[in-house]
């Protein structure tokens, strides 16, 4: 079973791109892919037609709250505040707190 996970791809130290992991049997391949309208949030769907996970294609510019609509909409349970850091759930850069390295 694949557990729910969040991996994220730097460019140049930066958050690149990033992909939201939902619960589901290993092995269990994407069939089918549909965009949201302005191709921020990109859901992968198994041929069960049960979501695989989402793409975020921009995490910068992506609020917690608009995942965690999204998320919810595909019957999976919104992102928690302790995953986003200390800039809690309604700021519009809470992504941010887990997907930009920190420095030392």
């Amino acid at each position: 079973m694949t557990e729910r996970s969040l991996q994220v791809t730097y460019r140049k130290g930066k958050a690149f791109a990033a992909y939201l992991h939902f619960s589901h049997p290993t092995g269990e391949k994407s069939a089918k892919t549909v965009a949201s309208p302005d191709g921020l949030l990109i859901v992968d769907y198994a041929a069960s037609h049960r979501p695989l996970g989402v793409e975020i294609t921009a995490p910068q510019a992506v609020p917690l709250d608009r995942l965690n609509q999204s998320s919810r909409s595909l019957a999976n349970r919104p992102l928690q505040n302790r995953t986003m850091g200390p800039l809690g759930p309604h700021s519009p850069t809470a992504l941010r707190a887990i997907i930009e390295p920190r420095t030392s």
